[in-house]
């Protein structure tokens, strides 16, 4: 019995350290949470269940709570495409064609405030305010 208890308590120091590493937009992160701590009882449940004997139930839960683990950590990969037009730039900053690369410079930097993966918002978006940023202002 005291190993089921240090599986246990293994399990949930792994989901303190895995809570402390979520970095992303808050909708996400959160979801991450509640993946680790339902993963970590349908864990620690099968273990249980397998120390009691009942094999099929004790790696059912354990390979759901595992499947959880895995599918809460995969990132979303944004694929780099074709090239941004400058028409397609200048409507993600909310410039028109007549801007001035400071104004320009201003509406990056009040998009990338709010976009910002450090300030909840996402890779994705981030990459696209730069590159529509770089289209308008490099030859």
């Amino acid at each position: 019995m005291s190993l089921s208890w240090l599986v246990l308590g293994a399990i949930a120091v792994w989901a303190l350290i895995r809570l402390g590493r979520h970095s992303e937009r808050r909708g996400r992160a959160q979801w991450r949470v509640a993946a680790t701590l339902f993963s970590a009882v349908l864990i620690g449940a099968g273990v249980l269940l397998a120390f009691r004997g009942a094999w099929l139930p004790a790696v059912g839960l354990a390979g759901a709570g595992l499947w959880l683990t895995v599918a809460s950590r995969q990132r979303i990969v944004v694929p780099h495409g074709e090239a941004m037009s400058a028409a397609e730039a200048r409507s993600l900053l909310g410039v028109t064609a007549a801007a001035t690369p400071q104004e320009i410079n201003a509406a990056w930097k009040r998009l990338m405030g709010r976009a910002h993966p450090d300030q909840g918002g996402t890779e994705g978006l981030a990459s696209r305010l730069n590159a529509a940023r770089d289209r308008l202002l490099k030859p």
